[in-house]
């Protein structure tokens, strides 16, 4: 079992940057990829970046990539997700999310939004 709980949202001009942050707590968190994924009211949720369990590999959605980076501190327990060049259209909830590995296990995280673990949600909002 693994809870996630995440911070570093906010307030954010457009262009500005943010750094999300999301611990977890549990004992498979190393053996978890982790994910990032953001949703607005009235529209599906989006993913947003993924990374694997031995920090290996990393995936992008089109829209953020080159801007966002997504890590992870295994002996801290913790992923982040930094964000550049924001946009205001990029406003919206934040999730942080885990699925333990095992096949076929990340390309159902980032294609299909499938997850073991989910967090609350941090609220980014990036003003004009």
């Amino acid at each position: 079992q693994v809870q996630l709980v995440e911070s570093g949202g906010g307030l954010v001009q457009a262009g500005g940057s943010l750094r999300l942050s999301c611990a977890a707590s549990g004992r498979t968190f190393s053996s978890c990829h982790m994910g990032w994924f953001r949703q607005t009211p009235g529209k599906e949720r989006e993913f947003g970046a993924a990374i694997s369990w031995h920090v290996a590999t990393t995936y992008y959605a089109d829209s953020v990539k080159g801007r966002f980076t997504i890590s992870r501190d295994n002996a801290k327990n913790t992923a982040y997700l930094q964000m550049n060049s924001l946009k205001p259209e990029e406003t919206a909830v934040y999730y942080c999310a885990a699925i333990e590995r095992g096949p076929a296990a990340m390309s159902s995280f980032y294609q299909r939004g499938i997850a073991d673990y989910w967090g609350q949600g941090t609220q980014v909002t990036v003003s004009t």
